[in-house]
């Protein structure tokens, strides 16, 4: 949920995922970012980031394994949205090379999801580390992609570890 821009970084998060056969076989991946035709924008960056996508879900074949749904600007609709990641023991993952604050990760948090978010800014404050969500390299995408695979491996090996994780997560959250 995010703006597409490079310091954003969801063509990173793209990338990770489509590089990460672990990962890619135990999850799909939900983008909402940006608009989804670069005719439809203005902003350079952003055409270059739609463009990006398109370019990496081609490049590693993702049809089938990406929904990626335009920037929602409803905040009713976005908590839905949340919630039925959530409801189907989704995470959330805020990949940013840098956030000031993270209202995001606290919005995913608040509705129980398990968040893994950039260890540059804000989330690297809101989320305990394996404990109330996971940080993430934004840099390293290959270490964060693991992490992620790991997470969603330990859940299908112990049902209750994605509990664990969003009830911490919840607990952090009202602290």
């Amino acid at each position: 949920m995010a703006r597409l821009d490079k310091v954003k970084n969801i063509t990173g998060l793209v990338e990770w995922y489509g590089q990460n056969k672990k990962v890619r076989d135990l999850v799909n991946l939900v983008v909402v970012a940006g608009l989804l035709n670069a005719a439809q924008s203005k902003d350079r960056e952003e055409i270059d980031e739609i463009n990006k996508m398109h370019n990496l879900i081609d490049k590693y074949q993702l049809k089938g394994q990406i929904r990626w749904i335009k920037a929602q600007t409803d905040r009713v609709r976005n908590g839905e949205l949340y919630r039925y990641i959530a409801d189907t023991k989704g995470a959330f993952v805020q990949p940013a090379l840098y956030e000031a604050f993270g209202l995001t990760v606290i919005e995913a948090m608040n509705c129980g999801l398990p968040t893994f978010a950039t260890n540059q800014g804000g989330p690297a404050e809101i989320i305990v580390d394996g404990v109330s969500g996971f940080h993430i390299n934004p840099t390293n995408g290959r270490e964060a992609g693991t992490k992620i695979a790991d997470f969603f491996q330990k859940c299908k090996e112990d049902p209750s570890y994605w509990n664990k994780v969003s009830t911490a997560g919840l607990q952090r959250i009202y602290e």
